[in-house]
């Protein structure tokens, strides 16, 4: 089944019972590479945060495109799952990013605050939107 936005309540809906995604990108060599992620979702977009000096970000400045799979498997069998595929664009520290950090902090409470040691995203993490270009769905 196809989708073509993170909008679609069933999409939405299944987002919501995740922590954790699959992020895919391009290491330098063209090699694909994926990483486990905390996100955060809406409408319109996928959001990240990294640390500003690890592989993951190298590459998603050399090369934004990206997929992101969130799936999982039924006690009855089913599978469900969503694939975003898009562009990683980093965000620059504004409203919408402190805003951001917050919903991040009351998502992933207590341990967020614990790796950032307060409430405040450190200077040394990034935040990337992840804009879709192609949403897929199944089994919602």
């Amino acid at each position: 089944m196809s989708s073509d936005q993170l909008a679609d309540p069933r999409i939405e809906a299944f987002l919501h019972t995740k922590e954790v995604v699959v992020l895919a990108m391009a290491r330098h060599d063209g090699a694909p590479a994926a990483t486990p992620m905390w996100f955060l979702h809406e409408a319109g977009a996928l959001y990240m945060i990294s640390v500003d000096d690890t592989w993951k970000v190298k590459a998603l400045h050399r090369d934004p495109r990206v997929s992101v799979v969130a799936e999982t498997t039924d006690s009855d069998g089913a599978i469900r799952g969503v694939v975003v595929t898009g562009h990683a664009q980093f965000l620059e520290d504004s409203g919408e990013r402190r805003s951001l950090a917050d919903r991040f902090l009351a998502k992933y409470h207590p341990r967020l605050e614990r790796l950032w040691a307060g409430r405040t995203m450190p200077a040394n993490r990034v935040m990337f939107r992840i804009s879709p270009s192609h949403v897929r769905c199944w089994g919602l």
